[in-house]
């Protein structure tokens, strides 16, 4: 039954993962926010979301991880991910130069992982100087 390993592999960590992605997009625009972009792609990388508010441009990393520890995180967040984020995010500003001048920040949201809130905002997660 391969189906059945398929099922509960990579297409069952990207229903969560969307799941997540959902939540955390609610969660901001309860809290003010103004989404400006969902899953922006470039051949380097993926910004989850992108966010306004307040004249700030957050870059937000959704990472949802029903099943694990609060540790984990430094490893699904580690430095080289951090790069890449960072990399997207200046691509998405030449190529969207309203927002050129915009005081920028790269939050990230934990969605479901005890013992934290169902949606932990960590504002100011990471800076290009890492």
């Amino acid at each position: 039954m391969p189906g059945a390993l398929n099922e509960q592999g990579p297409q069952n960590n990207t229903k969560t993962g969307k799941k997540g992605e959902v939540k955390a997009e609610k969660y901001l625009i309860d809290k003010g926010y103004t989404l400006i972009c969902r899953n922006w792609r470039t051949r380097s990388g993926e910004i989850d979301l992108i966010a306004e508010k307040d004249g700030i441009l957050v870059f937000c990393e959704v990472k949802t991880l029903p099943h694990s520890p609060p540790g984990s995180l430094e490893y699904v967040l580690n430095t080289r991910k951090q790069r890449k984020i960072i990399e997207t995010a200046k691509r998405f500003l030449l190529d969207n130069r309203q927002y050129s001048n915009s005081y920028i920040r790269f939050d990230v949201l934990v969605i479901d992982v005890p013992p934290y809130s169902p949606v932990y905002h960590i504002e100011n997660a990471f800076s290009e100087f890492i």
